[in-house]
């Protein structure tokens, strides 16, 4: 199964955001474990920006996650889905670009309109765990 996991995610772990931090950082570990995870280009960037540098956090993720490959297509395929937020649009955007399954997150509303369905750290977690069962 294959994931993008969004921006907020990431910064649950970088940040140790209570109470998420638990949740996103078992669903890097998965990824770790599993290979099948990658981000967009542009969550390298906001949480570049959002921790002040986070070269090392970024160094470390890259070690865990791929970075989905997109390019102008995807960019105007994003422009034209029918979600609010463009930032998201973007995510889900790479997320069709990486074939992803599913796209982690923790902010749900945003990608009811997206075409890959999202999924919260939370109920990935518990996806897991009853396949496993």
């Amino acid at each position: 199964m294959k994931v993008l996991l969004d921006t907020d995610v990431l910064l649950d772990v970088a940040l140790a955001r209570e109470p998420h931090v638990d949740h996103s950082t078992a669903v890097l570990e998965w990824a770790q474990a599993s290979g099948e995870a990658a981000v967009a280009w542009h969550s390298l960037t906001n949480c570049s920006y959002l921790l002040k540098g986070g070269r090392a956090f970024l160094n470390n993720l890259l070690k865990l996650v791929d970075v989905a490959s997109v390019g102008s297509d995807h960019a105007r395929l994003a422009l034209g889905l029918p979600m609010s937020d463009v930032e998201d649009a973007f995510q889900a955007a790479a997320a069709v670009a990486w074939k992803a399954d599913w796209i982690v997150t923790r902010n749900l509303p945003d990608y009811r309109n997206s075409p890959v369905p999202a999924i919260s750290p939370a109920d990935f977690l518990r996806m897991l765990e009853n396949a496993d069962s």
